[in-house]
């Protein structure tokens, strides 16, 4: 497949903004790809809670715990650096109600949704706490990802200062999006469950929007300073579904989504618009 275009049109932007990106495509029925920066390391923002989820479906299937058990919630949490306690502010959290169930009981496939749909920190430190960042990594090297590495939760500012940092590729996360779409994460049927609640996301403002509304696509979005991310299953009404990885660094907000949105665009164009070109 000619991908000529797209990278003179990346290469073009790059220059132009001097920003970092990252993109991998994966077309599941043939197999082509869309390889661009796909190695280059970000700061992965909330893209790593697609991780999390994974391994609590892991941890789940071999018997650890069930997904209806419930969880307390809570708001002190340990430093990676230091082992010190802090805690999150709801104002900087993308989803709020969450803080008013602290003390209370709520179950893990609850804290699940609330963490991928909605992107709660809360729910997010709360979970990987019980399935820790250490066997995270693990399964996500279990499923072919070298690029996906998980050291912490969210907020941990004493770590982020001494670069004790969660980070990904576009290309790791394009491994992990094959699997899940072709059944192969735990199982077909966690990983149609994973799917439903990716397909939930209430962020929209990226991979979905310049496709048209009949296109399904289950993602997870992250954005932090300057790094703004988006990866996914895009299933078109019609054609194959592929597998996107877009990882940016270096734009502002509404640009890095208007950007994000338009390459998500092209992508889609020159699989199923063209599909023979």
């Amino acid at each position: 497949m000619k991908t000529y275009p797209l990278i003179e049109f990346l290469g073009k932007v790059t220059q132009q903004s001097g920003a970092e990106i990252g993109l991998a495509a994966h077309q599941l029925g043939s197999g082509r790809e869309i390889l661009i920066h796909p190695d280059l390391s970000f700061h992965p923002a909330s893209t790593f809670k697609l991780c999390v989820m994974m391994e609590i479906f892991h941890q789940a299937r071999r018997g650890l715990f069930s997904l209806d058990d419930e969880m307390l919630v809570k708001n002190e949490f340990a430093s990676i650096a230091d082992g010190s306690p802090y805690s999150l502010l709801a104002e900087d959290d993308s989803e709020t109600d969450l803080y008013q169930h602290i003390g209370r009981l709520l179950p893990i496939r609850e804290l699940v949704r609330r963490m991928i749909t909605v992107s709660s920190n809360l729910a997010t430190n709360i979970l990987i706490e019980r399935v820790t960042p250490a066997r995270t990594t693990e399964f996500m090297r279990q499923l072919g990802a070298d690029g996906l590495t998980v050291r912490r939760g969210v907020e941990d500012d004493k770590a982020f200062r001494l670069g004790m940092n969660n980070s990904a590729t576009a290309r790791g996360f394009m491994q992990i999006l094959i699997k899940l779409a072709k059944g192969k994460v735990v199982s077909l049927k966690d990983s149609d469950v994973m799917i439903e609640i990716l397909s939930e996301q209430k962020f929209n403002q990226m991979i979905p929007a310049q496709l048209s509304t009949d296109v399904r696509v289950a993602h997870k979005t992250g954005w932090t300073g300057t790094y703004h991310h988006d990866v996914g299953i895009v299933y078109p009404s019609k054609g194959n579904a592929f597998a996107l990885a877009i990882m940016t660094n270096g734009f502002e907000k509404e640009e890095a989504h208007s950007f994000v949105a338009s390459l998500a665009r092209k992508v889609y164009d020159e699989w199923i618009q063209r599909p023979n070109k």
